[in-house]
């Protein structure tokens, strides 16, 4: 045997060794990982911060079943010798002191809530799409440009889009934008809502969609199908728990949301959570109506979580384990 050819098969068995001996030091880490995650120690410190986490929710669960003279006088863990009274709840669903009922406000937050979360959906996930299988000038400049825009606070952007919003562009005596005075109510908080969104809903539908098979987009182009028919016919069914997954955070964002509405609306058209900031009074007095009433806002949300969990599950794990 030539000895160049001894030496080439020598180099070629010890680099075979080598990528063994890698992918043995990369299932040892991985491994070393697992078992530290799911140690006993892991295990006890998960529990000491869900404990952590909950018992100020609990507390507050436990005070809203309790009067108002028994909540200034004692914690809530001596919440079982007085007992427990429903009139916290009913004050906030009938309307406390000249107030209007809690639930007067679930119409316009529902309003809000709906357009808000299906705009930046659609448009989110037309741009991903565009980003992962469309190849156009500037493409990953642009990505990673939307994608810098979620450095942005929104306090920064509140004041200038309220301007946009009300006056409009004018260059002299051109106005090149009106604004959205004529446009409804809420279609500030809508596009608002919508811009706010854009940036992370594009990054996060852009990660999922990229990881489709290559194959199943070749063999449709191939048989003719337009983006349209690709993004509509396979994208989007293949994409819904990515798509539900933001679809719940979004969601909660708007329904939760206090600044936005209240910059943009004012209070003369009051969203749940400006409601539960004037259930509290001008002096906090009746800040026990307030876990009351935060509690009976909390139930939507909780129902979208429940309805949804199973996508939301799939939409986190999806791409997290290969191979």
């Amino acid at each position: 045997v030539p000895e160049s050819v001894a030496n080439e098969a020598v180099e070629e068995a010890g680099g075979g060794q080598e990528l063994e001996t890698g992918k043995k030091r990369g299932k040892s880490a991985a491994g070393n990982a697992a078992r530290a995650v799911s140690s006993k120690w892991a295990s006890l410190f998960a529990v000491v911060m869900a404990l952590a986490w909950t018992t100020p929710t609990f507390g507050l669960f436990v005070t809203s079943f309790r009067e108002q003279k028994d909540i200034q006088s004692t914690g809530w863990w001596n919440a079982w010798r007085p007992g427990f009274t429903m009139d916290n709840y009913k004050q906030v669903l009938q309307g406390a002191e000249g107030q209007p009922p809690l639930t007067d406000f679930f119409v316009n937050s529902f309003v809000i809530v709906i357009p808000a979360v299906l705009l930046p959906l659609l448009l989110a996930s037309l741009a991903a799409y565009a980003f992962a299988w469309i190849d156009f000038p500037f493409r990953n400049a642009l990505f990673v440009a939307v994608f810098a825009l979620q450095i942005v606070p929104i306090q920064m952007a509140l004041v200038p889009l309220l301007s946009l919003f009300s006056r409009g562009i004018t260059i002299g005596d051109t106005v090149l934008y009106e604004g959205l005075r004529g446009a409804g109510l809420f279609s500030q908080v809508w596009v608002a809502h919508t811009i706010f969104a854009l940036p992370l809903a594009i990054f996060l539908l852009h990660n999922f969609i990229s990881e489709i098979p290559s194959d199943v987009i070749e063999a449709a182009r191939v048989d003719g199908a337009s983006h349209g028919q690709i993004f509509f016919r396979i994208v989007v069914p293949l994409s819904l728990p990515a798509i539900a997954s933001f679809a719940i955070f979004q969601f909660l964002w708007v329904w939760n949301d206090y600044l936005v509405a209240l910059v943009l609306l004012g209070d003369q058209n009051r969203v749940i959570t400006s409601a539960l900031a004037a259930i509290v009074g001008e002096k906090g007095q009746d800040w026990h109506l307030l876990t009351a009433g935060a509690f009976i806002s909390m139930m939507l949300p909780l129902a979208v979580f429940f309805a949804l969990q199973r996508f939301f599950v799939r939409g986190m794990m999806a791409g997290s384990v290969k191979g």
